[in-house]
């Protein structure tokens, strides 16, 4: 336990970034995991707009210091990468 209340008001405050940071970083994993499934089951439209919403919760995580830019690059790399490697999949069948 922290002995002084100074240190004892630092923990209470990490303690909700912390939470609030987990939070962020599920909405998204849920994001992405919505984006994959979408398009998988080929449902072009919402895809694209899925993944557009889910950029910008990656860019708002990284603005706010919650993911490091290169994890947010990286992720939005992996998630656009997916998508238009399925997106010629609809013109060419």
């Amino acid at each position: 336990m922290p002995k002084t209340k100074s240190v004892h008001g630092a923990a209470r405050s990490a303690e909700k970034k912390r939470m609030r940071n987990r939070s962020v970083r599920s909405a998204i994993k849920t994001y992405i995991t919505k984006t994959d499934n979408l398009i998988g089951a080929k449902e072009w439209g919402l895809a694209q707009e899925t993944a557009l919403a889910t950029v910008s919760r990656i860019d708002r995580a990284v603005s706010k210091g919650i993911i490091h830019r290169n994890k947010a690059a990286r992720l939005k790399s992996q998630l656009m990468k997916k998508l238009n490697q399925a997106l010629p999949e609809r013109s060419g069948g």
